[in-house]
């Protein structure tokens, strides 16, 4: 199963969440946000497979955040979409996303979910081995 990995190139998460992916042998297929943004449609879906909804999915550091978080409150959540597709910079990054599941952010223990089960399974091994 392939991995999307959603990025910008500046972002040192991104970067590392990448490298993540490559030191893990997981595929993926990133994809530079900036170049190539979110569509509304994709957003919605993005929102859909979010927990947390738009606190999963809006960048709180960002720099454009403090213009419109007092705005934001009372915005319908079409209104927040629409918000993210024109200001892809209010993003959280990365989003690493494949058909079952979505990640927000680079965190290592998390993102283990998209390694393949046997992969999982023999890293605990080697973890408990050395362990021991």
């Amino acid at each position: 199963m392939t991995v999307n990995l959603l990025t910008t190139p500046s972002c040192t998460s991104c970067r590392k969440a990448k490298q993540w992916l490559i030191d893990h042998e997981v595929d993926f297929v990133e994809r530079n946000i900036f170049a190539k943004p979110l569509s509304e449609v994709e957003l919605k879906q993005i929102l859909m497979l979010s927990e947390g909804g738009t606190d999963d999915v809006i960048s709180t550091r960002s720099f454009l955040y403090d213009q419109y978080k007092s705005k934001m409150s009372s915005m319908t959540i079409s209104q927040v979409i629409s918000l993210l597709a024109t200001h892809q910079e209010l993003i959280r990054r990365p989003i690493l996303v494949d058909a079952k599941r979505i990640e927000f952010g680079f965190n290592e223990d998390e993102i283990r979910c998209f390694m393949p089960r046997s992969t999982r399974k023999c890293e605990l091994e080697k973890m408990v081995k050395k362990a021991l």
